[in-house]
């Protein structure tokens, strides 16, 4: 039994001489576990999500009430959006009304593309 044991003790230490048997055996071993072992040994088990494609940047315009006259009418609000940021592309995605405690309309923020 303690034949076993030395042997295995010099195995896991790795304490053989780099010109024996043993070494060579070891190394047979550790390129036959690399080479021979399964792909899905070393996979995780998580796939990644698929990158999204990139879509244009949307920023923010904030405009005080005075600007806007009906926030319901999409076709004014991106003319005045227009002529504000000097960009003919401008499309309208969301329009947020933003109001104080006692229910008065600060400014829309107006989310565009």
């Amino acid at each position: 039994m303690n034949f076993v044991l030395r042997i295995i003790k010099k195995s896991f230490l790795w304490t053989y001489a780099r010109n024996t048997w043993q070494w060579d055996v070891l190394c047979v071993l550790i390129l036959a576990f690399i080479f021979l072992s399964p792909k899905s040994w070393f996979v995780n088990g998580e796939r990644r999500a698929p990158t999204p494609h990139q879509s244009e940047a949307v920023s923010t315009v904030m405009l005080s009430p005075e600007v806007i006259d009906s926030e319901t009418d999409r076709g004014q609000l991106e003319q005045k959006i227009r002529a504000l940021t000097g960009r003919a592309d401008v499309q309208i995605i969301d329009v947020r009304r933003k109001q104080d405690d006692a229910g008065k309309t600060l400014r829309y923020e107006v989310d565009i593309r």
